[in-house]
């Protein structure tokens, strides 16, 4: 550093590991107009050099900001107002709680649920028990996956199901008993015969449900996350659902960096050239550091814990093999004609037949020209089941998995159960993608499935175990620091930002987080319990600024 210089902050009294292999421990950061200036061996800043702030971090443990790969904002804040229902254990206590929210609303109100689990519930919620629930309302219940829904017959019939009039999108399914009667369940894209009866959510809406999002987001150190999917398909909010993280923006309730994946419906034929796109010739790339376009999300299939992702062979404990998101062509032509197009893409396939099918596309795709300047870093979203000729394939093109390891914990008996036991130790690999030579970013894909928290997901990438204890595929654990770089350093790099952040190096932007303990000394059964004392992006404190001594706004100028 300079002489004669004026920082605006320094995080003093710390135990720092920063992810950077030219200075991998300190004991300070200093920080000046939003990126880290240097890492210091001690406490002191050098001769001629002060900070117009400085926080103590009081001996604690801080790292760079943790980087959720793959989840889903505006869904997770606007569920955050829904009636939860994940942990109840029999269908009775989803009624009775159906019927609690619907007291407190108007008569034509809908009631909307979140977070049934169909196996801890012995079934999926009827849609004439949902009646009576419901006094008459239209009810609609999410599975936790987010690939199912349970609905009543006053949304079947708003929707045309119960008079023939409703079309059903591909890839969707409107589950019927023995008599060709429908059971208020909807499977993949048919949820949209549902969802389309409210959206598109208002933009000031999505803006409130972005922030309370990122907000909770802050509270656990994350200081980027990803986006999977807006604007289109069943999982997009709304047409103009940008505009809703602009508007967060402008509040100043966007409290961490934000990557949006446009769903890939919404590309089309882009005028004047190759491939699909949006208009304009935007591509991955336009923003900058705070909200951003990232790759196009295209669904090659379902979940595991649906029985809806595709597999090769049928589950062990169903009669079919799952379902792909459409039919294999279209798929294939959406990938390949959006990669000529300039885009990278991010392909969500959990079963083997999935994954084939997508890294077909992906090998397809590479004989095509490329418009960009650099190489893409393809993606593919889950990678729940990829066999040893599979993960060849995937490390041979080059295409990163973004796995889900909290899943382990969260669902891990139940996927073990549908792909039985000689597939089991497949699901959602980690050491072997590293061995490859691939990267593995880190995810949660919340509010689907699994809890978010970045620790309790570092936690399973360590001991892949599920709730009743079992271990799953025990020789793809990884140790701590390797679950940590995951949700640094590798999810810094699939976003193309392992120069921007990731590692606290000078030049690098100065997000942090302070953590109780030290995450690689503690028992491992204790990672997902360490406290997250204070959230820092960009050097301004997003959650704990009184407990570094920083104004409440986190302003350290």
């Amino acid at each position: 550093m300079a002489r004669d210089l004026e920082i605006d902050l320094l995080v003093r009294d710390a135990d720092v590991r920063t992810l950077d292999d030219a200075v991998p421990r300190g004991r300070a950061v200093a920080v000046h107009q939003g990126r880290v200036v240097a890492v210091l061996e001690d406490d002191e800043l050098p001769a001629g050099v002060r900070a117009r702030r400085v926080a103590s971090a009081g001996g604690a443990t801080v790292v760079p900001g943790f980087d959720d790969a793959h989840q889903h904002t505006a869904w997770f804040g606007q569920s955050l107002a829904e009636i939860p229902l994940g942990g109840l254990r029999d269908l009775d206590a989803v009624y009775d709680a159906v019927a609690a929210r619907a007291a407190e609303l108007p008569p034509d109100a809908f009631v909307v649920g979140s977070g049934y689990d169909d196996v801890a519930l012995s079934g999926s919620p009827d849609r004439r028990a949902l009646d009576r629930a419901g006094g008459g309302r239209p009810v609609w219940l999410k599975h936790r996956s987010a690939h199912v829904c349970a609905v009543s017959t006053e949304v079947l019939a708003r929707a045309g199901v119960l008079d023939g009039k409703a079309v059903v999108p591909a890839g969707g399914v409107i589950v019927r008993d023995d008599t060709g009667d429908p059971t208020g369940v909807l499977l993949e894209a048919a949820q949209a015969l549902a969802g389309d009866l409210l959206r598109p959510y208002g933009v000031p809406d999505l803006a409130d449900a972005i922030a309370r999002a990122t907000a909770v987001f802050a509270q656990e150190g994350l200081t980027h996350v990803t986006e999977a999917g807006i604007a289109g398909g069943w999982i997009g909010r709304s047409p103009r659902e940008l505009a809703s993280y602009q508007l967060a923006r402008d509040r100043g309730d966007l409290a961490v960096r934000v990557d949006l994946m446009p769903e890939i419906s919404v590309l089309h034929d882009a005028p004047g050239g190759a491939g699909r796109g949006l208009d304009l010739g935007l591509r991955p790339g336009l923003g900058d550091g705070e909200l951003r376009v990232g790759p196009a999300k295209i669904f090659f299939d379902g979940a595991l814990s649906s029985r809806t992702a595709a597999m090769r062979a049928p589950y062990a404990d169903r009669d079919h093999a799952g379902y792909l998101g459409a039919e294999p062509e279209a798929l294939h032509e959406a990938l390949v004609e959006a990669v000529a197009g300039g885009w990278t893409v991010a392909a969500h396939a959990i079963g083997d037949r999935a994954v084939d099918a997508a890294l077909d596309a992906f090998a397809a795709a590479a004989d095509r020209p490329w418009p960009g300047a650099r190489p893409p870093r393809h993606r593919l979203e889950h990678a729940g089941v990829v066999d040893d000729a599979a993960l060849a394939r995937l490390a041979a093109l080059g295409v990163t998995p973004v796995p889900q390891a909290r899943f382990l914990y969260e669902i891990g008996d139940s996927m073990a159960a549908a792909v039985g036991d000689d597939r089991a130790d497949l699901l959602y690999r980690h050491a072997s993608f590293l061995h490859a030579g691939l990267r593995v970013p880190a995810s949660s894909d919340r509010p689907c499935v699994a809890d978010g928290h970045p620790l309790r997901g570092m936690q399973s990438m360590v001991q892949r175990r599920t709730a009743t204890g079992r271990t799953l595929g025990a020789d793809e654990a990884v140790d701590v620091e390797t679950a940590l770089r995951a949700y640094t350093v590798d999810a810094a790099w699939v976003a193309g930002d392992e120069d921007v952040r990731g590692r606290l190096a000078p030049g690098l932007a100065a997000d942090l987080v302070v953590l109780g303990e030290d995450i690689t000394r503690v028992d491992t059964d204790r990672i997902g319990d360490i406290e997250v004392v204070a959230t820092l992006r960009g050097g301004r404190a997003t959650h704990g600024a009184g407990a570094l001594g920083l104004p409440p706004d986190g302003d350290p100028s």
